[in-house]
This record gives C-alpha cells, structure tokens and sequence, in this order.
C-alpha cells in the first residue's frame, strides 16, 4: 500500500503543459478525458447525491430565515392579542403598569415590580395568575404562596462567567 502512496505522490512532482491553453499543471491535478462512456461507480453516485444534497440544502436555507421571520411576525401578532384583548385590561383593572409587568409564563404567570418605570423605585414584587384548570400548577403555586408566607426563602446572587461557570456572592 506504501508503494501505491509514493507512486500518488510523484505525479505531484511530474508537471506537463496543457495543449488547450498551455498552463503548466500537476499530473495529480489532469482531469482526463476519454472518448468512451466511461463506466459509473459507486463513489460518481455518491458525489452526485452529494451535490445534490448540497443544493437542496442550501434551498432550505433560503426558505428557513423566511419560516423563521413568518413565524416571529406571527408570534408577536399573537402577543399583541393576548396583551391587548386579556392582560391589558388586567392590569388597568388593578392600576399595574404594564412596562412594570415581566412575563414567566410557567409556573407564575407575571412577576410585577411596582413602581420599577414609573418611580424607579419598586415598593412591591406581586406574583399575578390566573386560576388553572390544571390541578398540578395550582398546587405548584400554592406552594410557592407558603413559601413566601412563611418566609421560608433566601437571596443568593449567581454569576455566570464567558464560559459558563456559576459562581455564588
């Protein structure tokens, strides 16, 4: 097998001028032509499935920032709804800024820092949630009103450093 790699490695060596166009080339690097059909093998259909591969991916990449862009527009019409037609009205109702309102979704539903905009200076942390339906992110939430009843909680600030690393003050 070592002599088949050396022979390889002397036609790099070996240079000739093409009768085309008179550039000096590598016989290494001679695409050669022949007058015959010349017989497909394994690895022509490999590299062709592989261009082709090519091709339809970089196609999908064109479609995907499009997807990506549908579907953020729709997601946010979606918020404005929400906000618009549910929250909103909510906060009016219970005179909550809503630039004071940051949404958690699961298991709270909103934490509100009153007075965070308005003042800078919040005077109250309000965990806000709707009743649900599921029984198991009720109780998940009662939990958490005992916990902060009881005062059974701590304050820790956590760093994250540029490679990932948490450490604790």
């Amino acid at each position: 097998m070592n002599i088949l790699f050396e022979e390889f490695s002397e036609f790099r060596k070996i240079l000739c001028i093409c009768p085309c166009c008179g550039e000096i080339v590598r016989v290494s690097d001679l695409h050669l032509k022949v007058k015959k059909p010349i017989v497909k093998t394994w690895l022509d259909t490999y590299e062709a499935r592989i261009i082709a591969m090519s091709k339809e991916e970089e196609k999908f990449n064109e479609k995907e920032q499009k997807i990506r862009d549908v579907a953020v527009e729709k997601g946010r019409n979606e918020a404005k709804k929400i906000v618009n037609n549910v929250v909103l009205p909510i906060f009016r109702k219970l005179k909550i800024n809503p630039f004071d309102v940051k949404p958690i979704f699961s298991p709270i539903d909103f934490l509100v820092f009153d007075g965070m905009t308005d003042k800078d200076k919040i005077k109250d942390i309000i965990f806000l949630s709707k009743i649900s339906k599921i029984e198991s992110l009720n109780l998940i939430r009662k939990q958490i009103q005992d916990i902060i009843s009881k005062k059974n909680y701590i304050w820790q600030v956590g760093r994250i450093d540029d490679l990932g690393s948490l450490t604790f003050e």
